[in-house]
């Protein structure tokens, strides 16, 4: 089931707004384990980013918040779904709310301590397990962490378009005729473009399969820069997508494609393994957004890596 579209993912901002807020925190984290109002509180709120869930009532459904460890690292904490919402997409919708404005901070790794009945949820959305954390109430916790931006230097990071734009000419006629550019890449995101003109319908708007060709090579692109970043090579193929479009691109598109819409560990390609991504595209008309791509990805290793595993 869905969240219903009444529904508004805001911070809170009146003192009931706060209320609510923290009750919400005590409800879920504290009060099953008999610890009174307040334990749902620590020293860093004020300087903490904070979110919630709230219905068309105003009841709050669902309650995450951000704070800042260091200058590249964040913490997520206090993720709680209240019953009514749970299984319907609230935590996905905090969580991803949460790495978008860890982002915006510049921020390049989050992490989080997950019970273990959570590890599912986190894996899904790009966290991977890196060990134990401590304890609260008696109750297993561990350490996971994802990456927001790829590591690298501005040198490598332009050395890799080129790679790429070259790749994309030698190997995919279609990127040609389409003119289909880099438009940025800064670690955080890949960002390309492909002009109206030799990409235009009967309707003055650009053609379906040009919009599905330029977000499938753009996630494409996306997945070879994490390759690169991470020293792998292997045979890049598009096994499934799906795509819906919202409204015609009239003009000016662009694909956008962030790290943290990449779901999926790469590391087994080191040692022989085919691995599996799932990648999220979006197409843009200046600032209207126009569709949504998934694709899932499978990266092949190449017969020296698996004669060598």
């Amino acid at each position: 089931m869905a969240l219903p579209s009444t529904w508004l993912l805001t911070s809170p901002k009146t003192p009931e707004h706060w209320h609510a807020y923290y009750q919400l925190r005590w409800q879920v984290l504290r009060a099953p384990w008999q610890q009174p109002p307040g334990s749902e509180q620590d020293e860093l709120e004020a300087q903490a980013y904070h979110l919630m869930l709230i219905d068309a009532n105003g009841g709050v459904q669902a309650v995450g918040r951000l704070h800042q460890l260091d200058d590249i690292t964040g913490q997520i904490r206090y993720m709680a779904v209240a019953d009514s919402a749970r299984g319907r997409g609230a935590g996905n919708q905090i969580l991803h709310a949460l790495e978008q404005q860890a982002v915006t901070r510049g921020l390049t790794l989050l992490q989080l301590n997950a019970r273990e009945q959570a590890v599912g949820f986190y894996q899904k959305s790009g966290y991977r397990l890196v060990g134990d954390a401590a304890p609260m109430f008696g109750i297993a916790h561990l350490k996971m962490v994802k990456a927001l931006r790829l590591t690298g230097t501005e040198r490598e990071f332009q050395q890799w378009q080129r790679q790429l734009a070259d790749t994309w000419q030698q190997t995919i006629p279609l990127s040609q005729y389409m003119q289909l550019e880099i438009t940025d890449f800064d670690g955080y995101a890949l960002n390309c473009s492909a002009p109206l003109a030799p990409n235009i319908n009967l309707h003055q708007t650009m053609f379906a399969g040009s919009i599905y060709t330029l977000a499938t090579l753009t996630g494409w692109g996306m997945l070879y820069m994490q390759l690169q970043a991470a020293g792998l090579q292997g045979a890049q193929v598009l096994a499934n997508a799906t795509i819906r479009y919202r409204r015609p691109v009239a003009g000016a598109p662009q694909a956008r494609c962030q790290l943290l819409h990449c779901y999926g560990d790469l590391t087994p390609l080191a040692q022989g393994k085919k691995v599996k991504q799932r990648i999220r595209v979006g197409i843009y008309c200046q600032t209207e957004y126009c569709a949504e791509f998934i694709g899932d990805y499978i990266v092949l290793p190449e017969l020296s890596t698996q004669n060598n595993a």
